[in-house]
């Protein structure tokens, strides 16, 4: 008579096999999982300060008639990235607020690619953008 083996049993040696093969595998796991989160928040810091430069950007095509345009402007930005660190944040307003003439708003912010506390990379994202004053 022969046995047939379940599928569900595995021998020893199988078992042993399978933790050493988990084990080798689930470093290149977890640097891959967090190199997602990781590219995840820069993406959503890269996207936040685009963002906040148009809304910058388009308030300041309609500020001319305001007191002091580019205090206005620059706070807008700020306000629109509100979940970036304001400490970090550079903002520049460029522009002589009359009709017709052009605003340009720039903003800088430091990012770092941190993986398992090595930093891969690092520098400054910087977004700008240009309206016409109305």
């Amino acid at each position: 008579m022969q046995k047939t083996l379940s599928p569900h049993r595995i021998n020893r040696k199988e078992r042993g096999q399978t933790v050493t093969e988990f084990a080798l595998v689930l470093p290149l796991l977890a640097l891959l999982l967090f190199g997602v989160i990781q590219f995840g928040i820069i993406f959503h810091q890269y996207v936040t300060l685009t963002d906040a430069v148009r809304t910058g950007g388009r308030q300041g095509a309609v500020a001319r008639d305001l007191p002091n345009p580019t205090a206005i402007v620059e706070n807008r930005v700020r306000n629109a990235s509100v979940n970036l660190d304001q400490s970090k944040l550079s903002v520049s307003v460029s522009s002589t607020f009359l009709r017709g003439d052009d605003i340009t708003v720039t903003a800088t912010y430091p990012y770092s690619i941190n993986l398992l506390g090595i930093v891969v990379k690092s520098g400054n994202f910087s977004a700008t953008t240009t309206e016409r004053v109305e």
